[in-house]
């Protein structure tokens, strides 16, 4: 299995290179160059196995020879053997037809564990082979950066660094990630938003003298191997509702467009998804370009759900080149018009981006009364991330074809969105009682490229 640049200038790579590499040379995101399929009786075959099993069925392929199958097999037992639910993924039911798809059981509380529990290890096992060391930065409005410190702190072959927007994260979020005591683990606090930080990130990485002079490794959804990590789910929760022989749609709350984009994965791969709904919140760049073929950021306003204050969502770029033909010089055309402010989407691959999302919008006033609405009706406590995609999820609803909604994050992240809108403040699980007790390790940084290379520089010694 061979990657691609989605701007098509860098070099084909295989599995390992490309998520090692992270971004490509070319500034480009890494994808294979196809899709591999799965046939119905392959997701027939789905149904009861155990979520690792379906995890080494569904990923291998992307694989190629990188791993051995013990070998992979054991990195997938060892990724989810944290979590606290023996489903791994549960599904819980809101309604008549529309399901909450629970993706918080993992060691940080955030769906984003399924991916960085998975790379964690994949990282391990390479760089043990290699004998190399790597530097891991990474950009974070909220639950990339607790997942990924959580998933490397301590290993001797990585120094990690998390940039998160300051005062833009919730105060579980901002301690999971600054009270690690692990001399590998540096929390940044940016002067700016989560866009700053992506943006500072991309800038190392296309810093090619400074990248090759740390080993600069990237853990943002623009490594392959977090996305090909999120496809999983979509599997096994179509198939506890009667994949493949019927149909089901998801919702998807989303910022930076990773996760949802792994539905796309899974559609193309064969499994029968009816509707991917992007749901935003009132950052909605995502729902204006779906809606009006214009991709224009406009300022992100900050919001009591963080983690999608975004308005350059990088894994859109993936959808733009599979909706453009593969044709990177395209999409690099693109790139280079945001830069400059924004760009119009043609004709054609806005089609072909309807024809793969719908999309809505839920304001901050729709998402307290969401969590309040199915606090009493259900009993169930939403964070505020799941209650943007299960608000949007009950207008977009189908009779007859089951809606499943991703629930992101545990409501005790947003202690006090929750709160102010139910009454019901949620605790943290035992495991993490002390949380608000542990010593916090913090270091103020200004939004500016050459000051946090320095940094990066003196802490790593090079």
């Amino acid at each position: 299995m061979n990657y691609i640049s989605t701007r098509g200038q860098a070099p084909v790579l295989g599995f390992e290179d490309a998520m090692m590499t992270g971004l490509a040379r070319d500034g480009g995101l890494y994808l294979p160059q196809f899709i591999p399929q799965m046939s119905r009786a392959d997701i027939a075959a789905l149904q009861g196995v155990s979520y690792e099993e379906a995890a080494f069925r569904i990923m291998r392929p992307f694989i190629g020879d990188a791993f051995t199958e013990a070998e992979f097999q054991d990195i997938i037992t060892r990724a989810y053997a944290g979590f606290d639910h023996a489903a791994r993924a549960p599904l819980v039911q809101l309604d008549s037809g529309h399901f909450l798809l629970e993706l918080f059981h993992g060691p940080t509380l955030a769906f984003k564990d399924f991916a960085m529990q998975l790379i964690g290890q994949l990282f391990e096992a390479a760089l043990k082979r290699s004998g190399q060391r790597v530097c891991i930065v990474g950009a974070t409005s909220g639950d990339t950066g607790s997942a990924a410190i959580e998933a490397f702190r301590g290993l001797d072959a990585a120094d990690v660094f998390i940039l998160y927007p300051e005062g833009r994260v919730s105060e579980v979020q901002r301690r999971q990630m600054t009270t690690p005591a692990e001399a590998n683990v540096h929390a940044l606090a940016v002067e700016g938003h989560f866009d700053d930080c992506q943006a500072r990130v991309k800038g190392m990485f296309n810093d090619f003298a400074f990248r090759d002079s740390v080993g600069l490794a990237g853990v943002n959804s623009i490594n392959w191997a977090r996305v090909l990590a999120q496809v999983v789910y979509y599997f096994t929760a179509a198939v506890s509702l009667g994949a493949p022989h019927r149909a089901v749609s998801f919702t998807v709350p989303t910022g930076n467009f990773g996760d949802v984009f792994a539905g796309y994965v899974a559609r193309r791969m064969g499994l029968p998804i009816d509707r991917l709904v992007v749901a935003t919140n009132q950052n909605d760049i995502l729902h204006r370009c779906l809606s009006g073929g214009e991709y224009r950021p406009s300022g992100v306003v900050p919001s009591i759900s963080p983690s999608m204050d975004i308005q350059v969502s990088s894994n859109f770029e993936r959808a733009l080149f599979h909706a453009y033909g593969q044709d990177g010089r395209a999409v690099a055309q693109l790139m280079d018009e945001l830069a400059a402010g924004g760009f119009s989407v043609s004709q054609g691959a806005l089609e072909a981006l309807r024809e793969a999302f719908d999309s809505g919008v839920c304001n901050e006033d729709d998402t307290r009364a969401t969590i309040a609405g199915l606090w009493r009706t259900t009993g169930e406590l939403l964070c505020p991330h799941s209650a943007v995609g299960a608000k949007v999820a009950q207008e977009q609803r189908v009779p007859g074809t089951p809606m499943i909604t991703l629930a992101t994050a545990h409501p005790a992240k947003f202690p006090d969105a929750v709160a102010a809108a139910t009454g019901i403040r949620p605790p943290l699980p035992e495991r993490m009682s002390d949380l608000y007790e542990r010593p916090e390790r913090i270091t103020g940084v200004a939004n500016d490229l050459a000051m946090l290379e320095t940094l990066i520089k003196e802490r790593t010694g090079n």
